[in-house]
C-alpha cells in the first residue's frame, strides 16, 4: 500500500486543526469477551461520586444517547479478550483515588497487578520495558517518544482496560500490556467541569472538561496547565531537590456525528507540551578543564528538556445492526524532545555538552472488522499500516582525548552528529471466537507482521486462548501466543560512533549491531473465583521465552533511551488479585513475582564496558527493571457525603551494581485523601479534596545510578499534601 501526497496532506492538515484547537482550549477479569463497559467490583461509584455525565446516562429523551450506546456496544465487540488477563479501572475508580483526577496516568496504572514502579513517569508490566500499546476507543495511538511527562490525562477516561498475557491476534508490536482506554464522550447530556489542585512543592494545576450533544452531533473537550518544583525525581534525598521546576500542559478532544442511526464518524486530537528542569546534585567536583577554569558550582548547573506530543484521528465506525461491524480509521502523531545541556557546567563534569533533538512523525490506517457468522461463530480481520519518520539532530561539544580517554586539551570543539530515517510497520490478522459449549469459549486466529526500519523482518505468529466458566462464581482461562516486537523506531539512531573516536565522547566499543525485533512464545494460565457477592479472588501465572530480547538503557546525557537486544530472554511470574466491595466500603489488594533475564548483549554494544559485555555474554543477568515482588493496594469508605481513601505501593526494589547484580532496598509509599462532597443552593454541586502523598514519610530510592542502562540515582516522592476544588455543571 503506497500513501499518496494528497492523503499526507490531508493527515497534516488534520494535526495542525488539532493543535490549534488544543491549544486553545479499577477488577479482574479472566479475559471473557464480555462488553468491555462491563464495570467490576473493585473500586465501585457511590452515589454520591457521580458525575453529572454519568447520573444522565439513563436519559431516554436523548436520540445521540440510544444510537451511541449502540455503536458503542459494536466497537467493543472488535476488540476480544478471551483468554488474556483484563484489569479494569473506570472513573468513578480514578475519582476515588486519593488525587483523583489529578492522579498521572503512570500512577494510575500502579494500581493493577504486575505493574512496578520507575523513574521519569516509566512502568514495566510483567517484567517487560515499557512495551506498552495505547488505544482510544480501540485505535492505536503511537507512541511518542520516551520523556518525563504523560502523553494521557487520567482526566478524559471513561473506562480503562490493562490487557496482559496471551493477547488474541488482533494485538500486536506492543505486548506487554494493552492499555484500551474508552475515552469520555458528550452523548450523554451536557456538562463540565472546572478543577484547581495544588500544594506542596508550589505545584498549582487548573483542568477543566465540558461535554454536550446536539441533535447527531456529540463533543467532549479536556485541557489542563500546571506547574511544579518536583519535575523529575530528585537525585538526592533532599524532598526539595534544587532547579527542579516543570510546566506541563495537555488538551484533548473527541467529536463525533451520526450519519444515520447505525454509522458515525469521530474526530479524537490531543495534545501534551512539557518543559522540564532537570535536578541537581550539590558538591559535586569537575573532572574537566574548561578554557582554564577549574572550578563549577553543581548546584547551578542548567539543563533543560523540553518535550511535545501531538496525535489526531479521523474513524469511521458502524454496524449493520446484526451480524458486520466495522472500523476504519486514519491516524496521524508528531512527537519530538529537546534536550539542551548547560554547555559549560556539562563539559566540566562530563566532558560532553550534547544538544540533543529528536523528532518522530508518525501516519497510519487501521482497519477491524467483525462479522457474526452463527451463534457459534464470531469472525474477526484487521490491518494496521503505518509510516514513520525520524530525525536526530545532536550538537556535541567535546575535548579532544587520547586513546585512554584522557583530555589533550582544555579548549573544546563541536561535532554535528544528524541523520533521519523513514520505515514502515505492516500487519494483518484473522481470528475466530468459537463457542464450543455454553461454558468453554476459544479465540484462535493469525497474525502477520513486518518491519521495514533500520532492519526487515516479519513473522506469522499463532494465538490461541480459551475461557471456561464452570460456574457462574468461577472462571478459568489460558492462552498462548507468538510475539513480534520491533524496536521502538524513535529510540533507535544509526549516528555514526567513530565520529567521536578521539574525543571525551568515544564509545567503550566499537561494535554497533543494528537493533532486531524480538521474538517470543508467551503462556498464560489464570482463575478467577468468586468466593462472596463482596470478595472475588484471582490468581494468574506467565512465562515468556524470548530470542533477540529487547531492552532500553539511558546511556547519554540526554535522558531519552535507547534499544538494545540480549541474544535470549526468560520472563516469568505469579500474580494474585483480590476485590471486595460490599455497601459504602471497597478495596483491593494485588501481589505479583516476577523474574526477568538475559544473557548476551547482542546489539548496541557500543553504550557497553568492555568487562561487562563479557560478563553478560557467559552469565544471565537481572534486566535492570526486574523487581521480584510488587503489590498494590487501596481503598474507599464512604459515611453521608464523606469518601475516606487511600490508595499505596510495596516494592522488593528495581536492580543495581555491577551487571545488575544487586538490587536496591524494599519501599513503600501509602497516600492518603478526604472527599467532601457538597451541594449547595448558590454553588451547586462540588467536591473538597485534602491528599496526603508519601503519609509516613519513607525516604526510598527508585534508582542509585549503577546498573545495565541506568544514568543517575532518583528518590521517590517525601511526605506531600495537596488540596482540591471541584465544580460540576
Amino acid at each position: 500500500m503506497t500513501t499518496t501526497r494528497r492523503s499526507l496532506i490531508a493527515r497534516a492538515s488534520l494535526l495542525l486543526f488539532a493543535q490549534a484547537i488544543a491549544s486553545h482550549a479499577f477488577a479482574a477479569d479472566a479475559g471473557t469477551s464480555a462488553p468491555a463497559d462491563a464495570t467490576g467490583p473493585t473500586q465501585p461509584a457511590t452515589a454520591a461520586d457521580q458525575s453529572p455525565q454519568q447520573t444522565r446516562k439513563n436519559d431516554p429523551t436523548l436520540d445521540v444517547t440510544v444510537n451511541a450506546q449502540r455503536l458503542n456496544r459494536a466497537r467493543n465487540g472488535l476488540s476480544p479478550e478471551v483468554g488474556s488477563s483484563v484489569y479494569r479501572i473506570t472513573q468513578a475508580d480514578i475519582d476515588a483515588m486519593p488525587q483523583g483526577a489529578n492522579t498521572p496516568l503512570n500512577q494510575v496504572l500502579l494500581q493493577a497487578p504486575g505493574v512496578a514502579n520507575d523513574s521519569f513517569g516509566q512502568v514495566h508490566v510483567r517484567g517487560d520495558h515499557a512495551d506498552l500499546q495505547y488505544r482510544l476507543n480501540g485505535i492505536v495511538i503511537p507512541e511518542p517518544i520516551s520523556g518525563f511527562g504523560q502523553s494521557l490525562d487520567s482526566r478524559i477516561i471513561d473506562q480503562m482496560s490493562l490487557i496482559t498475557g496471551a493477547l488474541p491476534a488482533q494485538y500486536g508490536y506492543r505486548t506487554a500490556g494493552i492499555v484500551d482506554i474508552r475515552t469520555k464522550s458528550g452523548d450523554t447530556g451536557n456538562g463540565g467541569t472546572l478543577d484547581v489542585f495544588g500544594g506542596s512543592h508550589q505545584t498549582l494545576r487548573t483542568s477543566a472538561d465540558v461535554f454536550g450533544s446536539s441533535g447527531a452531533f456529540s463533543y467532549y473537550f479536556a485541557g489542563s496547565l500546571g506547574e511544579n518544583n518536583l519535575g523529575i525525581e530528585a537525585p538526592t534525598s533532599d524532598g526539595s531537590p534544587l532547579h527542579d521546576h516543570t510546566r506541563q500542559g495537555s488538551g484533548f478532544g473527541y467529536m463525533s456525528y451520526l450519519l444515520n442511526p447505525l454509522t458515525r464518524v469521530s474526530l479524537m486530537f490531543g495534545t501534551a507540551a512539557n518543559q522540564f528542569e532537570l535536578p541537581n546534585t550539590p558538591g559535586l567536583t569537575p573532572a574537566f578543564t574548561l578554557d582554564g577554569r577549574t572550578s563549577f558550582d553543581s548546584a547551578q548547573l542548567n539543563e533543560t528538556q523540553s518535550e511535545l506530543n501531538n496525535f489526531a484521528v479521523l474513524a469511521l465506525q458502524g454496524t449493520n445492526g446484526g451480524a458486520f461491524d466495522y472500523q476504519v480509521a486514519l491516524f496521524t502523531r508528531y512527537t519530538r524532545t529537546q534536550f539542551n545541556p548547560d554547555p559549560v557546567g556539562d563539559l566540566m563534569f562530563n566532558g560532553v555538552a550534547s544538544s540533543d533533538f529528536h523528532s518522530n512523525r508518525a501516519n497510519g490506517v487501521q482497519v477491524d472488522t467483525t462479522y457474526r457468522l452463527n451463534n457459534s461463530h464470531t469472525l474477526r480481520a484487521g490491518l494496521m499500516m503505518q509510516q514513520e519518520h525520524a530525525t536526530f539532530d545532536d550538537n556535541v561539544a567535546v575535548f579532544p582525548a587520547d586513546a585512554d580517554g584522557n583530555p589533550l586539551s582544555n579548549q573544546p570543539f563541536t561535532l554535528a552528529d544528524a541523520s533521519s530515517k523513514t520505515g514502515y510497520l505492516y500487519s494483518a490478522y484473522v481470528q475466530d471466537e468459537w463457542k464450543v459449549a455454553r461454558s468453554v469459549t476459544v479465540n484462535y486466529g493469525l497474525r502477520y507482521d513486518r518491519m521495514d526500519e533500520f532492519v526487515q523482518a516479519s513473522q506469522l505468529s499463532p494465538r490461541i486462548g480459551v475461557v471456561w466458566q464452570p460456574t457462574n462464581a468461577t472462571t478459568v482461562h489460558a492462552g498462548y501466543s507468538r510475539y513480534f516486537t520491533p524496536p521502538a523506531f524513535e529510540l533507535v539512531s544509526d549516528s555514526t560512533i567513530g565520529l567521536f573516536n578521539g574525543t571525551t565522547n568515544q564509545s567503550p566499543s566499537s561494535q554497533n549491531s543494528l537493533v532486531k525485533p524480538e521474538r517470543s512464545h508467551y503462556f498464560d494460565i489464570g482463575i478467577t473465583q468468586r468466593l462472596t457477592p463482596a470478595l472475588t479472588v484471582g490468581l494468574d501465572a506467565y512465562y515468556k521465552k524470548a530470542t533477540d530480547l529487547l531492552d532500553e538503557g539511558q546511556f547519554g546525557s540526554a535522558l531519552i533511551f535507547t534499544p538494545f537486544n540480549y541474544a535470549r530472554g526468560r520472563v516469568y511470574g505469579v500474580e494474585l488479585t483480590t476485590s471486595y466491595h460490599q455497601d459504602n466500603v471497597s478495596a483491593y489488594l494485588n501481589v505479583a513475582y516476577s523474574r526477568a533475564q538475559g544473557t548476551d548483549i547482542e546489539s548496541a554494544q557500543f553504550n557497553f564496558e568492555p568487562d561487562e559485555l563479557a560478563y553478560i555474554a557467559n552469565h544471565w543477568v537481572s534486566l535492570d527493571h526486574d523487581q521480584r515482588v510488587t503489590a498494590s493496594f487501596g481503598g474507599a469508605y464512604t459515611l453521608g457525603r464523606t469518601t475516606f481513601t487511600a490508595d499505596g505501593i510495596v516494592g522488593s526494589g528495581l536492580r543495581s551494581g555491577f551487571a545488575n547484580t544487586d538490587s536496591l532496598p524494599w519501599y513503600a509509599q501509602v497516600n492518603l485523601g478526604v472527599i467532601q462532597h457538597f451541594d449547595e443552593p448558590l454553588v451547586g454541586n462540588f467536591d473538597a479534596r485534602l491528599v496526603l502523598v508519601n503519609a509516613f514519610g519513607r525516604v526510598y530510592q527508585l534508582r542509585d545510578g549503577s546498573g545495565i542502562g541506568v544514568g543517575a540515582p532518583q528518590y521517590g516522592p517525601q511526605r506531600a499534601i495537596y488540596a482540591g476544588l471541584t465544580k460540576h455543571f
